[in-house]
C-alpha cells in the first residue's frame, strides 16, 4: 500500500512540476510579447489598417511633421495641428496605438480653434525603442515631457492653455504627467486603467485568451525581470487625486473588455474636485467617440472650453 502511495504522489508531484513549467514558460513568452513591440510589427499594423486615414492631410489638416528627442535620447516623432485661439491639446493614443488614430480627437479639436499635438511614446508608431513600460520608472514620462516641452516653444501657444487628452493606456499615462506637471491645465482619460493591478486580469484574457487568474502574476513576475520595472508600481488610482484643483475629466465605456470593468469608476472616486464622468453603456474600450461622436464633441470641446478659456 505504501508502494503505491508514494507512486500514485510522485506522479502528482511530476504533475504539478510540468504545469508549474509550462505556466512559466508560455508567461515567459507572453510577457516577452507584451513588452516588447517592434518596429515590424508596428509596420504590419499600418498594412493592416490601410483602409484608415492615417495622415492630418487625409482630414484637410493643416500640419507640421515634428520629432522629439527625450531626456534619455529617443526620438520621437508626432503631428502638429497649430492652434487658432492660442489653447493647444497634447493627443496620447493607447497600446501599440499609432497617432493616426487621434486623428478624429485632432480634427475635432482644429474645427473649434484648438491646437492639437498628435504624440507617440517611446517603442510606438514610427519613434526610437522597442520596449512598453506602461508609465514604470516613469519611463514614458520623458516621452510626455518632450513633448509637453516643444508644444511650450510654439509661439501660437500659451503655456498656461495646455491640455491633454489620452485613451486606453494613453489616458492612464496623462493622469501620471499631469499629476507631477502642474502646467498642465486640464486632464480627458478615455477608457483609463486605474492601474495595472486592478486590470491585469482583464488585460491578459484580451491580450492573449489565456485565463488572467492563472497567468496574471507570472506575467507580471516575467515583465519585471524583463524591463526592470515592476508594473505592480503603474497606478493612476493613487495619482490622480494630486491633480486638483486642476479640471479631469474621465470617459468611461460600459462595455469595456480591455481595462477592468470598474476602472473608471475608481479614477473618478479617488479624484478631487473639480471632476467629471461620462458614462456610455453601450461603448466598448475607447469608442465613445465613434458611437457617439456628436455628444463626445460636445461634452469633450465643452470641458476644454471651460478649462482653457483666457483669463
Amino acid at each position: 500500500m505504501n508502494r503505491w502511495l508514494r507512486w500514485i504522489l510522485g506522479v502528482l508531484g511530476l504533475v504539478v512540476v510540468l504545469i508549474l513549467a509550462a505556466l512559466l514558460i508560455i508567461s515567459r513568452k507572453e510577457a516577452l510579447a507584451f513588452v516588447h513591440i517592434t518596429p515590424d510589427e508596428r509596420h504590419q499594423r499600418t498594412l493592416d489598417e490601410a483602409d484608415l486615414v492615417q495622415s492630418p492631410a487625409g482630414y484637410e489638416l493643416p500640419y507640421e511633421d515634428v520629432r522629439v528627442t527625450t531626456s534619455d535620447g529617443l526620438n520621437l516623432v508626432g503631428w502638429y495641428v497649430p492652434s487658432d485661439n492660442g489653447a493647444a491639446v497634447m493627443l496620447v493614443p493607447g497600446y501599440e496605438e499609432p497617432r493616426y488614430l487621434m486623428l478624429e480627437e485632432a480634427a475635432m479639436l482644429h474645427r473649434h480653434g484648438y491646437g492639437a499635438l498628435l504624440v507617440s511614446v517611446r517603442a510606438h508608431d514610427l519613434s526610437d525603442g522597442e520596449t512598453a513600460s506602461f508609465g514604470c520608472g516613469d519611463r514614458e514620462m520623458a516621452d510626455l515631457e518632450a513633448w509637453h516641452r516643444y508644444l511650450l516653444s510654439r509661439e501660437d501657444v500659451d503655456p498656461g492653455r495646455v491640455g491633454i487628452l489620452g485613451q486606453s493606456m494613453g489616458g492612464s499615462l496623462v493622469i501620471q504627467y499631469a499629476r507631477r506637471e502642474p502646467a498642465i491645465a486640464a486632464v480627458v482619460a478615455h477608457s483609463p486603467f486605474s492601474s495595472v493591478r486592478d486590470t491585469v486580469q482583464t488585460v491578459v484574457e484580451w491580450k492573449t485568451g489565456l485565463p488572467g487568474w492563472v497567468f496574471g502574476p507570472f506575467m507580471l513576475f516575467w515583465a519585471r525581470v524583463e524591463i526592470g520595472c515592476d508594473l505592480t508600481s503603474v497606478s493612476a488610482r493613487d495619482w490622480i487625486g494630486d491633480i486638483s484643483p486642476r479640471p479631469v475629466f474621465i470617459l468611461d465605456a460600459g462595455m469595456d473588455d480591455v481595462v477592468s470593468a470598474t476602472s473608471s469608476e475608481v479614477l473618478f472616486d479617488a479624484a478631487g474636485e473639480p471632476k467629471e464622468w461620462w458614462r456610455c453603456e453601450e461603448c466598448g474600450h475607447h469608442e465613445l467617440d465613434t458611437v457617439r461622436p456628436q455628444e463626445f464633441e460636445d461634452r469633450v470641446v465643452g470641458f476644454f472650453d471651460r478649462a482653457l478659456t483666457a483669463p
